[in-house]
């Protein structure tokens, strides 16, 4: 069961009601907000529904754990710092990636807004309206790391 990293990529308004329910049950209120889930049927169905609207794939633990120490907060938006990861037993960010990864864990769980808010990608997006390769959306399996990192 992959870790999946949802992210937005296109804006609030003229939405059908059915896709806004479903960005709304994925917690993707805005642009450039990103959030990480564990594959199961229920998020590929609703991934179906809002595909025109969301990229997603499977990222990979060193790019979590570079994600969670640059834009991990806490309630109040603090910033996540090693000693409270310590506090919650985790020696470091690659052991939290690692629990996240392998589904023993998740943002909430351990105390983290659960939304990881983005930059927009460096070089922008290629086009918000088609699907990858050509464009910015649907499914990109692996090359979604390099989204993230253009987005960080």
């Amino acid at each position: 069961m992959p870790c999946l990293a949802i992210v937005r990529v296109r804006g609030r308004t003229g939405i059908r009601p059915e896709i806004k329910g479903a960005m709304k049950n994925l917690s993707l209120t805005r642009v450039n907000h990103c959030v990480m889930l564990n594959e199961t049927p229920q998020i590929r169905g609703t991934l179906n529904v809002c595909k025109d609207y969301v990229t997603w794939g499977e990222v990979s633990k060193d790019l979590l754990a570079k994600l969670l120490e640059k834009r991990g907060r806490l309630p109040g938006n603090k910033k996540l710092t090693l000693d409270y990861l310590k506090s919650k037993g985790y020696d470091g960010f690659d052991k939290l990636a690692d629990a996240i990864i392998a589904g023993k864990a998740k943002l909430k769980d351990v105390g983290l807004k659960k939304v990881l808010r983005l930059k927009p990608p460096k070089g922008g997006y290629k086009f918000t309206k088609l699907p990858y390769p050509r464009g910015a959306l649907g499914y990109r399996g692996e090359k979604i790391n390099d989204l993230l990192r253009r987005m960080m």
